[in-house]
């Protein structure tokens, strides 16, 4: 072995460290100096278990009950204040809408309104709401929950946006 090779050879370890760094993607939180979300597992199964455990407990509220309200303004409170302080960036506008994509959703969404409005003014057995047919479905307390969870993270992700 030469010494130009020993040389080399010392020099390898340095520069295999310095090629092998992986880049880790960053979360928007990382330009404020906070970890990624992927490297705090504790922090979000606490934050996991609190979500579930609220709409645990929200989920067994009584319907229309004073409690029930309070339970369901306080995370719409929580997530207008988060909304107000931390605006996220807005997504820009596409550049053209699908016009028969749109009318569709339109079509349907009409026809969900004339559903509910046509039950509540007919007010008869044979004519349900939507309520009505859905409050059976999701009855059963954990199904309750998993909905509130869903309509939770549903919040959050529009506060993200």
């Amino acid at each position: 072995m030469t010494a130009g090779n020993l040389r080399a050879d010392k020099a390898a370890p340095d520069r295999a460290a310095a090629t092998d760094r992986h880049h880790v993607p960053l979360s928007a939180a990382d330009a404020r100096g906070q970890l990624p979300l992927s490297a705090r597992p504790a922090r979000n199964a606490i934050i996991g278990a609190a979500v579930i455990g609220y709409a645990w407990l929200l989920g067994g509220a009584a319907p229309f009950s004073t409690r029930a309200l309070v339970e369901v303004l306080l995370p719409g409170a929580m997530l207008g204040v988060i909304a107000y302080a931390r605006p996220p960036e807005r997504i820009p506008p596409p550049a053209t809408v699908d016009t028969a994509g749109f009318s569709y959703w339109i079509i349907a969404i009409g026809l969900l309104f004339e559903w509910e409005a046509s039950a509540v003014r007919d007010d008869r057995p044979w004519h349900p709401s939507l309520t009505d047919l859905i409050n059976p479905l999701i009855a059963p307390h954990p199904i309750k929950t998993a909905a509130i969870v869903g309509w939770l993270l549903a919040g959050w992700a529009l506060v993200r946006r």
